[in-house]
């Protein structure tokens, strides 16, 4: 988006001693020095695979990559505020992100709960057991996977504006 986009025109009447506004680029989520490019790309693939999600027929396939999408979410958080060391000396245990976020981001504890709790679930979809996921699970997945998604961008102070996919 652009200036002339938001005012209709890039010609703008001007007065004695104005500058002209020029068309320039106002995107206020690629431009924000807040959050690193990794967690902005994190945050765009997160986008993609939510849509794939919501486009998926499979409800198991639903289920599964709308449950990436909101560990990609999680992964773009870790990359801003990083992973909290409790003593650096000690060699470092593999966790999974669901454990480390509400180190994190203590705001987001609750959703990682949540998408633990789903785990289980997400594993068995990925292996294709029958039943694992029904329809309604994948729906209420990618509704809460999005709601989450739009938070972090929140938390990360990237405003709720969607990013741009490609």
């Amino acid at each position: 988006m652009t200036v002339a986009d938001l005012h209709g025109s890039t010609a703008q009447p001007k007065a004695e001693g104005q500058i002209p506004l020029r068309s320039v680029d106002v995107h206020p989520v690629l431009l924000k020095a807040g959050a690193p490019p990794a967690a902005r790309d994190l945050l765009a693939q997160a986008h993609r695979t939510l849509l794939a999600a919501a486009a998926a027929q499979d409800p198991l396939e639903r289920y599964a990559t709308a449950h990436l999408a909101a560990l990609r979410t999680t992964a773009a958080v870790l990359a801003v505020r990083g992973r909290p060391e409790k003593n650096p000396r000690r060699r470092k245990a593999i966790r999974s992100a669901w454990e480390v976020l509400p180190e994190t981001a203590p705001e987001l504890a609750e959703w990682a709960l949540y998408f633990a709790a789903g785990a289980a679930k997400r594993a068995a979809a990925e292996a294709g057991v029958p039943g694992s996921a029904s329809a309604r699970d994948a729906d209420d997945l990618i509704r809460n996977t999005a709601l989450f998604v739009r938070l972090v961008e929140r938390v990360l102070q990237l405003g709720g504006n969607r990013i741009e996919s490609d």
